[in-house]
């Protein structure tokens, strides 16, 4: 995992940066928030260590701009202080981190934040995959229901018009068994027609069971005087 860390203390920066690359990871340190947000900005970052007190930005004003960032919300922030108390405390929450580091930092103290981000990160991975799987089934859901719709609004008019156009193609049917059945063309083709002017206008697909464990997009016309 690629890891950003900022802090103005060198030998903080050293002893925050030997721990967590102990465990595996890559770790790029900053002096200040500025370049810390630079880098974040370049080439956003699974973890984030930031001090609080530091040069130019500080450790909340780089929290606040990585969530402002398309890939911020699913950056891990953590917060190295001295401050104490519920009201700094909630100062580093309200400026969106995830956690913090009281000082004076120990090596357990990096390494438990450390093992509390990778599960909360790893939890944060799985609910969005979660999310988007379910997205994509309900996605797939409204295609097949969809499919389905047309199939049962559109096949039977279908049928009927390319049937009618192939007696009068077929130059076998009388004068006025042949205007019959071009009516019955136009006829269908319209219906046709109203149904996909149906598909466009539709705000709020609504679903309605075809059959015992089917369910489709509803295209059928609105019954007079209900809203569509």
């Amino acid at each position: 995992m690629r890891v950003l860390l900022a802090d103005d203390d060198e030998l903080m920066r050293e002893l925050i940066a030997a721990v967590i690359e102990a465990h595996g990871h890559t770790v790029e340190s900053f002096a200040d928030g500025d370049a810390v947000w630079a880098a974040f900005a370049a080439a956003p970052a699974a973890l984030v260590v930031l001090d609080w007190q530091m040069p130019r930005a500080d450790g909340l004003e780089v929290c606040r701009r990585i969530r402002t960032h398309a890939e911020g919300a699913q950056a891990y922030l953590i917060v190295v202080t001295a401050r104490s108390g519920s009201q700094n405390l909630d100062a580093v929450l309200d400026a969106g981190a995830d956690d913090y580091l009281s000082k004076p930092v120990s090596p357990e103290d990096i390494v438990a934040r450390l093992r509390i981000a990778e599960r909360r990160m790893g939890i944060a991975a799985a609910r969005r995959t979660a999310e988007a799987e379910l997205q994509r089934a309900r996605y797939l859901a409204g295609v097949g229901e969809l499919s389905l719709a047309f199939q049962h609004e559109i096949n039977n008019p279908l049928a009927a018009l390319l049937a009618n156009s192939a007696l009068v193609s077929s130059g076998i049917l009388s004068p006025e068994e042949s205007a019959a059945s071009l009516k019955v063309v136009d006829e269908q083709a319209r219906r046709i027609a109203a149904v996909v002017r149906r598909l466009n206008e539709i705000e709020a697909p609504r679903s309605v069971e075809y059959l015992k464990g089917q369910r489709m997009v509803d295209l059928a016309p609105p019954s007079s005087g209900s809203p569509r």
